[in-house]
């Protein structure tokens, strides 16, 4: 069972939902109810929970695969725990105008470092190689 992985899922679930929960509290005062109407703020924040669903699902299967081929714990917590900080950052970079920069570039960065953890991880459990 690939309890390493659920736990990063739980985590990152929490992270999807708040970040889904700004979106409702940032579209309702607008009145805009699709796609963003040019708003700004509207836009970031979609933004943010879009940039979130396009990298973590990936994240999670090359995870789950790696955690099913062996690969040792402490490495699939540290990928873990990287993909979620670099999350936070970026929305905390991204989420407000203007951006705050560096805390954006350290989020893309921490998530781009996890993500290619855990498709190595995967590819070297692949390979046999745990």
């Amino acid at each position: 069972m690939p309890h390493i992985t659920a736990l990063h899922a739980g985590l990152l679930t929490g992270l999807f939902i708040l970040l889904t929960l700004r979106v409702f509290a940032v579209r309702a005062p607008s009145g805009v109810m699709l796609g963003t109407g040019g708003d700004r703020r509207l836009e970031r924040a979609v933004r943010v929970h879009g940039n979130f669903a396009e990298y973590v699902p990936l994240f999670l299967i090359g995870l789950a695969l790696a955690e099913l081929c062996g690969a040792p714990g402490w490495a699939l917590h540290g990928a873990g725990a990287a993909m979620l900080a670099g999350r936070v950052l970026h929305a905390l970079g991204m989420g407000r105008e203007p951006d705050i920069v560096p805390l954006r570039a350290a989020g893309i960065l921490l998530t781009l470092l996890a993500l290619a953890a855990a498709g190595g991880l995967a590819f070297v459990g692949a390979a046999g190689l745990w």
